[in-house]
């Protein structure tokens, strides 16, 4: 699948893991779940170097909604909770932002999303196929 999602959406291709929780925005290192062991471990996508800068060592980092254009990825994977204030997807920052602009915003279900259990796992793998690669089969 590395080899596939990298000819899909290019070699370069950044890709970032956002989640709002209660009153704070977070993105998310390679390894605190969110699908972040699938594509920064096994599919090897890269990250946008604030990303690595700032989430890589902790896991996650805290961030405000002014500066999300300095951590989003070409692609972006908002884990979004319906029980959560999302008012910041409706502002000019949000909309702006280059991977919204360009439809490359999937949006997954936090509770769907939050731990690398191995059914979690599988799950948020399928969610990638069907995203990046526009199927479940390939």
């Amino acid at each position: 699948m590395e080899k596939t999602s990298k000819k899909v959406i290019g070699k370069d291709a950044t890709v970032s893991v956002l989640e709002k929780f209660d009153k704070q925005m977070y993105v998310f290192g390679d390894n605190w779940g969110r699908g972040t062991e699938i594509l920064y471990q096994e599919m090897k996508l890269k990250m946008p170097d604030a990303v690595k800068k700032k989430a890589l060592k902790d896991g996650y980092y805290a961030l405000s909604l002014e500066v999300i254009p300095e951590f989003a990825g070409d692609y972006v994977i908002l884990s979004k909770s319906d029980d959560t204030d999302n008012s910041f997807l409706d502002t000019k920052t949000f909309k702006n932002i280059p991977a919204v602009k360009n439809n490359h915003l999937f949006v997954a279900n936090a509770k769907e999303f939050y731990f690398n259990d191995p059914l979690t796992l599988d799950y948020q793998l399928d969610f990638f196929k069907e995203k990046f690669l526009g199927s479940k089969n390939k």
